[in-house]
């Protein structure tokens, strides 16, 4: 994995934790419903912003060595592509 990137999905994992926890003593409080559902949605980003950075990590990695490699391999990129997007056939 790429240094930075690493460091910066790391560093995402650990907010992520801190937001989780506090959204389950919110629920411990019987905390106003709304409230959670705002926080809640804030961890739904959270969790796509580190998907872009292991996204952006798959591709300047395994993906451009696939690529390179051609046939089969690239083909197993596009499906893995396609697949993390929903968009394989089913």
């Amino acid at each position: 994995m790429i240094e930075d990137i690493k460091k910066r999905a790391l560093h995402r994992t650990s907010i992520l934790e801190g937001q989780l926890r506090g959204i389950a003593r919110m629920i411990e409080n019987d905390e106003y419903c709304m409230d959670i559902i705002t926080q809640s949605r804030a961890v739904q980003r959270s969790l796509e912003s580190l998907n872009r950075l292991l996204l952006e990590n798959h591709l300047r990695t395994h993906v451009t060595h696939m690529f390179e490699e051609g046939g089969d391999q690239r083909e197993q990129a596009v499906d893995e592509l396609l697949k993390a997007f929903d968009f394989h056939s089913k």
